[in-house]
Order: structure tokens, then sequence, then C-alpha cells
């Protein structure tokens, strides 16, 4: 039977282009909120993280009703590092709108989002959004949804995908590009009449995916999903399998049933077949497991999510500040947390380190770890981490490592500083587009030659550069290469920071702190321009001369400290340094703290380099 009155949707699309904000308006003009209810911009982002960097990283689930009929959306993160929640979003909707910025046209991750959506066999309908942008290019763009489709092999079905026009932020959508839109009627109209109603045996035994967990301190693990066939019931017993093992079985029972409706989730007695609900009793369900009727196995397949290419280590902070900042800071907390962040994300891989409180957390890129180490910051961990590696596979007996696809968006001024940098990193240019005043690069890249390079990329073309990456595949490895050119200044002595000793150090290179600041002994406190580390001394005091005072020589003017973000840190550090992170600090350091003893060990590793 058809669900009629039940649409599942999700909004697929690149980082910026306008997801989030069309929901608002979808909600809005969808009647969630009272005429004089104030709201805020992006309500669906509202994790602290999201709203502090415009992104959405999690999948969330709202409903609007139009037409007597309840529309289920679902809105999905855009940035290529948290692609894995969209992959398992997929399983829970029967269609996609595909939003596409009018003037950037189709970016790499709208190319891996469509890619998965097709795989699905599920209806798309194209929005081109923004089209009140100044620098909008609609009949360009609409060509090269098409092309992308084309490339991506897709259905005559899906080839003639109805096309809308959207502002989201005006909150207007129309079926033409000369037609200016009044609200998104048509948008609505057009989800009731192209995305299919969610269709199964309403009579049938139970089967429920799980595509997401949430977690609450009162009614612990929350499975989020659609059920795919029966009636869920308050009070009811069920079986729990998996599709990678479906000889294990566990029992549990439903404690309590909601559906979403607006922002609010609805507690009920039951739900159908169609339904998008979230349940609680099941004490250890996971994503990608499937609950079946009391008694019954058969599980649903579970969407393979592509694996993780970058690995870092988080260990214990081991330094002499450690545990004055942080509430949890023993591998015992360390433990508990990454294996609890497993629930959430299935992205995510955690096994233990080479020492007893260290642990190797793969993840799907740099921003994808950088989020899970800024969560636990904020929720009081103290941790070192390492410098990022990448993950390689053998394939055929032969050594073979992540490629990216990169999509690099500059002024024309600024090409050849670029194309000369990622040319030098094992870069290979695909194509080379001129749009009006700039150039667009497709490349393809290794993942580890893509460290550090993002701030250096900014640096280069002021400001203005647009870059972008996805994961492409594997190919044979490409070489050894050397993709940081600077050293490091390091604090030679424990103490607190001076101005004399930053005044005379600062000549050396960019410093990373100011006066007055507690610093340790093999603590990063600058960049050295040159390549090699330079061992310098920020605590130094004034001598005092005849005049018996410590100013009366000259006035020491410093250079403003250039503070590093998370992201900026984790491209900084290279193999014989750690990022310490505390909930207050961000401080940069060597393995080995003791100055001798590092300089002994760099003077063997450079040995045995030489013999190799």
């Amino acid at each position: 039977m058809k669900r009629t009155d039940l649409r599942n949707v999700a909004i697929i699309a690149h980082v910026d282009h306008g997801k989030t904000t069309l929901v608002d308006e979808m909600l809005r003009q969808g009647g969630i909120y009272r005429e004089n209810q104030e709201t805020v911009e992006r309500v669906m982002d509202s994790n602290d993280i999201e709203r502090e960097r415009g992104i959405t990283i999690l999948a969330k689930n709202t409903a609007v009703h139009y037409k007597n009929t309840k529309i289920n959306i679902v809105d999905t993160p855009g940035h290529a590092d948290f692609g894995g929640e969209v992959e398992r979003i997929l399983k829970m909707v029967n269609g996609v709108i595909l939003l596409v910025d009018a003037a950037e046209g189709p970016m790499p991750q709208t190319r891996f989002v469509l890619e998965k959506a097709l795989a699905l066999n599920h209806r798309v309908i194209v929005v081109i959004n923004k089209i009140d942008r100044p620098d909008a290019r609609i009949e360009e763009v609409e060509e090269e949804v098409l092309e992308l489709l084309m490339d991506l092999n897709a259905t005559d079905e899906q080839l003639d995908s109805p096309m809308l026009f959207c502002s989201g932020r005006a909150g207007t959508a129309s079926l033409s590009p000369y037609e200016a839109g009044k609200d998104l009627v048509p948008l609505f109209d057009t989800i009731l009449d192209y995305i299919p109603a969610p269709e199964g045996d309403e009579e049938g035994p139970l089967q429920l995916l799980v595509s997401s967990i949430d977690y609450n301190e009162y009614v612990g693990r929350i499975g989020i999903g659609r059920i795919e066939r029966g009636v869920l019931r308050q009070n009811q017993d069920v079986s729990i399998v998996n599709y990678h093992d479906p000889d294990t079985q566990k029992r549990a029972r439903i404690v309590s049933i909601y559906q979403f409706d607006g922002l609010r989730r609805i507690p009920v007695t039951e739900a159908r077949m169609g339904d998008i609900v979230c349940f609680s009793g099941a004490a250890d369900i996971t994503i990608g497991d499937t609950v079946c009727a009391a008694g019954t196995s058969n599980p649903i397949e579970f969407v393979k999510v592509s694996e993780p290419t970058i690995e870092m280590t988080f260990s214990v902070n081991d330094g002499p500040f450690a545990g004055t900042e942080g509430k949890y800071v023993t591998s015992r907390h360390l433990r508990e947390r990454l294996y609890r962040e497993l629930l959430r994300d299935v992205s995510l891989r955690v096994s233990d380190g080479d020492t007893t409180d260290s642990f190797r957390v793969a993840g799907r890129g740099e921003m994808h770890l950088s989020i899970l180490i800024e969560n636990m910051r904020r929720e009081g961990y103290e941790l070192c981490c390492s410098t990022p590696r990448v993950l390689y596979k053998e394939i055929d007996g032969k050594k073979h490592e992540p490629i990216e696809r990169l999509e690099i968006d500059v002024p024309e001024e600024y090409l050849g500083a670029v194309m000369e940098k990622i040319g030098a990193r094992k870069g290979e240019l695909l194509d080379m587009q001129l749009r009006g005043s700039r150039q667009r690069l497709f490349y393809l890249i290794p993942s580890r030659c893509l460290f550090g390079y993002r701030s250096e990329f900014m640096t280069d073309t002021r400001g203005e550069g647009i870059m972008n990456t996805v994961f492409e595949g594997y190919a044979p490895f490409k070489g050894e290469i050397t993709v940081r050119f600077t050293g490091s200044l390091v604090a030679s002595e424990t103490g607190e920071t001076t101005s004399y000793g930053l005044y005379y150090t600062q000549d050396r290179g960019p410093l990373f702190i100011g006066p007055s600041v507690q610093v340790y002994e093999g603590q990063i406190v600058g960049e050295n321009p040159k390549m090699g580390d330079i061992s310098v001394n920020v605590c130094k005091k004034k001598h005092l001369t005849a005049v018996r005072s410590k100013g009366a020589d000259e006035a020491l003017t410093l250079i403003t400290p250039k503070v590093m973000s998370l992201e900026e840190a984790i491209e900084f550090i290279a193999d014989d340094e750690l990022m310490e992170v505390t909930p207050k600090s961000l401080r940069l350091r060597k393995r080995i703290l003791d100055t001798p003893t590092r300089l002994k060990a760099q003077a063997a590793r450079q040995r045995a380099a030489e013999t190799v």
C-alpha cells in the first residue's frame, strides 16, 4: 500500500549552497511558527560549533504540513568530511532535493552526494538556489547540472528531473528562471507530485532500519529510522538484528516513540509504515541495526559507508601543565569518550595505539577529526594529538594511497602561484575553465600532499581563493614528497614570557604567543621561515644597567602574535611534534621536550637517513 499522506525527502548540496536557509523558509511557510514568534537564522544548526562556523555537521530531521500531507525533511551536511552522515540518511527517504548555487554551479560535494542518491535510485528535484545573486549564471548552471547527471549515468527518468529556481533567503521559488517567485508553493507542489509516497506492507511484521543515533541522559540511547514495514507500538517486544551478523539477535522493548513535527518531537503510542520515528528502550542499539517483530529475523541491508582516509593518534596529555585546565585527563576517560563517539558516527574508526595511553582515530578528513577534538575540549577533556597521516592500502601487491579531487576558483592574477605550489605537491591538472575574471582549476592530488596547504593557499590568493576537495579513490603511491618547508621556534626553558625575550626572538620568525604567558621547555612558540628548528629563550629578562630601570634604554615594540585555530595547528605540526589540547589552551610542542635529548635524537635520525 501507499502512504499518500506522507513524503520523505532529503536536501543535499555542497557546503554553503543554502540548504539550512531554505529549510528555515520551508518551516516558516509550512506554518510551524506563530505570526508573532521570534525566530533565528539557520534554526536547524542547533549545535554551538555549527552556528559559529556556519556549516551543518549533523543531519537533522524536521517536518512540515502542506495540503493534508506531512513532508519529512532531512537537512544534511554539505562538507565532504561529513559525507558519512549523508550516506546513511539517504536510506530514510524516497527522494532528494539537489541544491546548486546559481553562481558556483556543481561542486565536488555536489557530485559525491548526487552519486549516492542515484545509486539508491532516488528521484531528484533540482533546485538552482541564490538566483538573486548579482553573479548568477543560471543557464550555464542548468547545463552543468545536466552534464553532471549524464556523467553519473543517471537514468532517463532522472535526467528528466524537474528543475526549480529559488532564492532561499527570500523564500521564493518558480518553475522558470525568468519568472519572479512569490513563495515556496511551487517547491511544495513539486515534492507532492514528483517524490513517491512510501510503499510497503502495513499488515506485515515490523521492519525498521536504524539510520541515526541520538543520546539522552534520562532514557539512554535513542534510535532514529524509517519504518519499512508493519507498525511500531509502545511497549512492544522486538528483536534487533544486523545484516552482517543475522544469526545474532538481541531482545528489547520499545519504551517510547516520537515523531518529528516542525522543531519538536511529538510522543506517540504507535507509528506506521513510512513514518520516520525516534524510539528508546534498546540500550545497545547501533546504526545499521534492523528492528524486527519479536521472534523474527529479517535484517535490511545497510549502505556501505566509505572508509576513513586519515588517521591521528590521540594520547593522554603528558606535558608539564597536564591536569591544570581539564576535567577529564586519564586514559580511561579518553577511551570511554572515543568509543562513545563510535555510537553516533559510522565514519569514525577507533583502535588502541602503540601504548596503553594512546588511541588511533581515523576519519574522513582533517575537519572531521578537528570537530571531534573541539567537542572533546568543550566537554572538559585534555589530550595530545599527533600530525594527521593518510591510510595506505595494498592492492595487487602494490602500495596505494587516497586521492582527492581538488577544485580551485581563483582570480587570474594569483593563478601562477597556485599552479606552481600544487604542481610541486604532485597535483595532476584535469581541466581549466575561464569564468569572467576568475579561473577554475580541477586537479587530482594525493590526500597527504594537501596537509598544510589550505592556509598557504589563502595567503597566496590574498583570501580571495575558493578551495574544495572530495575523496576520489585510491591510486598507486606517487613517491615521497616534502610538504612542510618551515621549521619551529622552540622554547629552551620553562617560565613566563617577557617582552624583552620576545622582542629579540621575533626577528627569527612569526611568534604564536605574547608576553606574560607560561611556557615550558620544548613548547613551540613560533615558526622558523627556514627548515629546521631553533631553540629560543622567550623568558629572558633584561639585566639591570646603571640606570637601574628595565625600560630606560628603549621602548620594545612587539609584533602581534599569530593565534592559530585548531585546523591551522593540525596542519602545522610535523611528525616529531604534538598538539596539546585543553579546554582553555591550544599549545604546540615537541614530542621530546628536553633540548639536549631532542637534539641527539634528531642527529641520530639524520645519520640513519644518510645511511639509507
